[in-house]
């Protein structure tokens, strides 16, 4: 739960230089923006960033103003997509203070996509630090509505200019926030899912594990198919064999048996990790609930939706947090999860980990982080 007294900066985001805008929102003008947020369109007055070089390392560790980034036709970024990037979200607590959930997590996760993407790790305090250091100063931004929260999206991408493949020598860090309210426009209701059997999200040995631009890109084509067929995410399957449930486009996936036993692709080498995923099977487990990580055959869905095995399927992530699927549908396949409608354990695993994320209820875990 919120306590009300509030912390000071850690010396990690301490460390950072406040310059301020000069042209910062209105109250006014700030108000109405956060009136109705829509997903990643609006953003704060500023941004963290630390810049770092192969002979330097990290330095100049700052908040500046949101805004443009300069770069020369030559970034190893645009010829080469050597970047990665996290989301993480801030939550108002009722009694105004503001709170991150597994931000430590994000951390981990970012480093390990670095090093994949042969790029400096930043250390886990620069990331906190960051985080903290622009959430304090833009903490006005943070909404207090009904499934409001401040998204923040750290990135890092090669900065140096040169056509050359090879890893870069100059990276930027920053995180941008963006007040946000549902990942989709309507709100929580059970989504329809097109299972993708042309394309593939990652294959073994690939970035699939990673977080970076390139697995999104992949599956824009593919979401775009998805949206021609009346259906609002799609499902990938396996590379190797095309018969094995993965992920989602930004999502990972749970079935519900009839039995009450949950079922989630185990994690390959080629399925984000997702801080979401593993809070959810935390919360089943302690819940009482039996959790199972192994192959999902697309087949065995199939089938367990229509003999009635399967009793709901939902998906998980930090932007959605838990959407409930509906229907799940492929190029020979249309089929109705259940009755259609959000099931009890989606709905029930749902709340208690916003619960735990707005302040409503203890948090057992540890999972929360005081920001502001």
């Amino acid at each position: 739960m919120s306590t009300t007294h509030a912390p000071e900066l850690s010396s990690a985001a301490a460390a950072f230089d406040i310059r301020r805008t000069d042209a910062p929102r209105d109250d006014v003008e700030r108000a109405a923006l956060l009136e109705s947020p829509a997903f990643g369109t609006v953003f704060t007055d500023h941004m963290a960033r630390i810049t770092w070089t192969a002979d330097g390392g990290w330095q100049d560790r700052r908040v500046e103003k949101h805004g443009p980034l300069l770069l020369d036709p030559a970034a190893a970024v645009l010829h080469y997509g050597q970047e990665i990037f996290e989301g993480l979200k801030a939550y108002r607590h009722a009694d105004a203070s503001v709170w991150t959930f597994r931000a430590h997590a994000n951390a981990a996760r970012f480093a390990a996509s670095a090093r994949r993407l042969a790029l400096p790790e930043l250390p886990a305090e620069d990331f906190l630090g960051s985080i903290e250091a622009l959430v304090a100063t833009d903490a006005a931004w943070v909404p207090d509505g009904d499934e409001t929260s401040l998204y923040l999206r750290p990135f890092m991408y090669a900065s140096e200019s040169f056509l050359g493949v090879r890893p870069a020598r100059a990276v930027e860090y920053l995180v941008i926030a963006s007040p946000v309210g549902p990942y989709f426009a309507s709100g929580v209701h059970p989504v329809a899912i097109w299972v993708a059997e042309d394309f593939h999200r990652a294959g073994p040995g690939g970035t699939g594990a990673a977080k970076c631009g390139g697995n999104y890109a992949a599956s824009l084509l593919p979401q775009q198919e998805a949206y021609e067929k009346g259906c609002e995410q799609v499902c990938f399957l396996d590379a190797a064999t095309n018969t094995q449930l993965e992920e989602l486009g930004g999502m990972n996936v749970f079935l519900v048996g009839a039995s009450g036993t949950v079922t989630t692709p185990a994690l390959s080498g080629t399925i984000l990790e997702g801080v979401t995923r593993s809070s959810v099977i935390a919360l089943l487990r302690a819940a009482g609930r039996e959790v199972v990580e192994r192959s999902i055959p697309l087949a065995e869905l199939r089938t367990g939706l229509q003999d009635g095995s399967v009793a709901e399927v939902f998906a998980c992530g930090t932007a959605a947090v838990v959407t409930p699927i509906g229907r799940l549908a492929g190029e020979d396949f249309d089929l109705t999860v259940g009755d259609g409608a959000t099931g009890t354990v989606t709905a029930a695993v749902r709340r208690e980990l916003t619960d735990i994320q707005y302040g409503r209820v203890p948090d057992p875990h540890g999972w929360m982080h005081r920001l502001v």
